[in-house]
């Protein structure tokens, strides 16, 4: 079994399941604290409209957004223990493209995570949202 510990999160992968990281989330993350709920972050410009781009700009975009909320909350990314992804039209190549992105935010310290493959997301345009469980540290 893997388990990281700092004094935000306990990473937890145990070595009677598969190795997930290089999907770009761990099996199980866990804290102490209050929980730190971030809604869906997309690739909004300050209006809140979705900014130009292809997937990729868009997955880059939103991670900026999901570091801002996190920090408006005091937060960053050491705090996150599980991400919400979605993904329209989801395949290999949109998969590579967020482990880049999940990787860059949170090295090989990955929390918990479900991607979810939609058909559509709430605005015309948008082809990548991502949401997040935080935990302010106790104390």
């Amino acid at each position: 079994m893997s388990v990281t510990t700092n004094d935000q999160r306990t990473i937890t992968n145990p070595a009677t399941l598969h190795d997930p990281t290089p999907f770009g989330y761990s099996h199980a993350a866990s804290a102490p604290g209050e929980l730190v709920f971030i809604g869906g972050q997309y690739a909004s410009d300050s209006t809140g409209a979705v900014a130009p781009g292809d997937f990729a700009a868009q997955v880059e975009l939103s991670f900026t957004n999901l570091r801002l909320a996190l920090e408006g909350a005091g937060l960053g990314f050491e705090h996150v223990v599980r991400l919400g992804s979605y993904i329209v039209e989801h395949d290999l190549a949109k998969l590579e493209v967020l482990g880049k992105n999940l990787h860059a935010a949170f090295g090989d310290r990955l929390p918990a995570q479900t991607l979810s493959g939609v058909a559509a997301l709430a605005l015309p345009g948008m082809l990548f949202e991502i949401d997040a469980v935080a935990v302010r540290p106790a104390g």
